[in-house]
C-alpha cells in the first residue's frame, strides 16, 4: 500500500509529505513514475513531496497516515532505512 504522511516537514522554505510503501519499494517507485515524482525526490525509503501536491497524490490513490504510522509501518515491514550516523 502507498502511504503519505501530512505535510509537516520543513525544509527549503515549504512544507513536505513523506510518500512511502509498505509493500515493496518496487511499489513505491511504480507510483512515483505513475505520478510524476522526479527519481531525485526519493530519499532512502520514501519520496518527498511538496505540500501542494499532497491532495494529487491522494486522488491518484496513496492513503493518508500519520507520520507516526508511516514509520511504524516501514519498520513493521523491514523497508525502513535509517540515516547513516
Amino acid at each position: 500500500m502507498i502511504l503519505i504522511d501530512p505535510p509537516n516537514a520543513a525544509g527549503r522554505g515549504r512544507l513536505w509529505s513523506h510518500l512511502a510503501s509498505d509493500a515493496s519499494y518496487d511499489e513505491l517507485h511504480a507510483f512515483a513514475r505513475e505520478v510524476g515524482i522526479p527519481e531525485r525526490g526519493f530519499d532512502r525509503d520514501h519520496y518527498d513531496v511538496p505540500e501542494e501536491w499532497y491532495g494529487d497524490m491522494v486522488a491518484a490513490g496513496a492513503t493518508p497516515v500519520s507520520s507516526r504510522e508511516l514509520v511504524s509501518r516501514l519498520v513493521a515491514t523491514g523497508l525502513r532505512r535509517r540515516k547513516p550516523r
